[in-house]
């Protein structure tokens, strides 16, 4: 059973982010106990549940444990075990510190017993910085805006998911510098995020939304291959084999939309639908696992924006090597203003010489 307690219809005043990432308080047996009121999404191939979930629901359990005038500014994540979307997870929220302009909660996700991730999270009284500050910040870079009614694929190859993004081309893509790099694109929730969410619905959705394609930024900037014919192990289901088919299946105006596919993916892509086995005479590294690590968010302007309009994002990578690889973000709302700033580590490992196709 992949929730503790059979999940109510979905409620059509919320958006689809919000009715995922609804969270059951277990009073009863302690306040500072929460589960997933809905199933979890396994991404295909994947070797757990999307990290941008448990991300997010350990956000919104703490923000059940804090006063409404304090609102997170960060919050650093450890993915532990891999998470089983088949079972239950439970939320355990601690109550490190509150004090009179900061809060601190560490929060553990756990099934069966075991910890699959957790996070510290810090809050911050609101206006608590006084009334002269030091203020800084990035700027919105010049792109072209999103396309109103454009849609593209998400959640493994379906239009469906609970928020939607349109990929704009990487900066420097040319460049043999794989740190000269940025990969960008716009995204935000489906729907329209309800009044009785809150800022708190908002900052969860932001929290999802930053996990998307995070620590793929690096298979990406060194144009790696993420798509395999064929796999060793049939008994699982793959992202190379669900999402492929639908890739193969469309034409090349409909592949360019596609935000995780690059310039060196289509011309695979083409020599694939030709009847070529890439696999044979395509030389150039392939991912073997790639499965984040860590993920930090830092928020900036925490109530100065909506999850339900466009944010712009932008990632690169100033560093990969020992099998592990690290990539910064920034997102931003459309008006210009930071909303956050995100790190994420990652493991990203070549496929060996001899080792069979995923």
């Amino acid at each position: 059973m992949s929730t503790l307690i059979r999940p109510p219809a979905v409620d059509p005043s919320q958006s689809a982010i919000e009715n995922l990432l609804e969270l059951t308080q277990l009073s009863d047996i302690d306040p500072d106990l929460f589960t997933n009121r809905r199933p979890l999404w396994h991404p295909p191939g994947a070797r757990g549940i999307y990290g941008g979930a448990a991300i997010a629901q350990c956000l919104s359990a703490a923000q059940r444990t804090v006063d409404e005038d304090f609102t997170v500014h960060s919050m650093h994540c450890y993915f532990v075990l891999a998470g089983n979307s088949e079972i239950p997870i439970i939320y355990h929220v601690e109550r490190v510190r509150s004090g009179k302009s900061f809060a601190t909660r560490t929060v553990q996700a756990r099934q069966r017993g075991k910890v699959i991730f957790t996070t510290t999270m810090s809050f911050v009284r609101q206006n608590s910085g006084g009334e002269q500050k030091v203020e800084h910040s990035a700027k919105l870079p010049q792109v072209p805006g999103p396309i109103e009614g454009l849609d593209d694929l998400d959640h493994g190859g379906s239009s469906s998911g609970p928020f939607q993004s349109q990929r704009i081309e990487i900066t420097n893509n040319d460049s043999p510098n794989a740190e000269d790099k940025k990969c960008r694109q716009w995204m935000k929730a489906r729907g329209r995020i309800s009044p009785a969410g809150g800022h708190q619905a908002h900052l969860s959705a932001l929290a999802y939304m930053s996990d998307s394609y995070f620590i793929g930024t690096i298979a990406r900037v060194h144009k790696l291959w993420r798509y395999s014919k064929t796999r060793k192990d049939k008994s699982k289901s793959s992202i190379d084999e669900d999402v492929l088919k639908k890739l193969l299946a469309m034409d090349d105006e409909e592949l360019k939309r596609v935000r995780f596919v690059d310039k060196a993916d289509l011309e695979r892509l083409r020599r694939i639908r030709n009847g070529e086995d890439v696999s044979a005479t395509d030389k150039s590294p392939e991912i073997g696992m790639m499965v984040s690590l860590d993920h930090t968010i830092y928020f900036h302007n925490p109530r100065a924006f909506r999850a339900d309009e466009w944010m712009f994002t932008e990632m690169e990578t100033p560093w990969t090597g020992d099998g592990r690889g690290l990539v910064f973000q920034k997102i931003f709302s459309r008006d210009g203003t930071l909303i956050a700033s995100c790190v994420q580590e990652g493991l990203v490992r070549l496929k060996q010489q001899g080792e069979s196709k995923l």
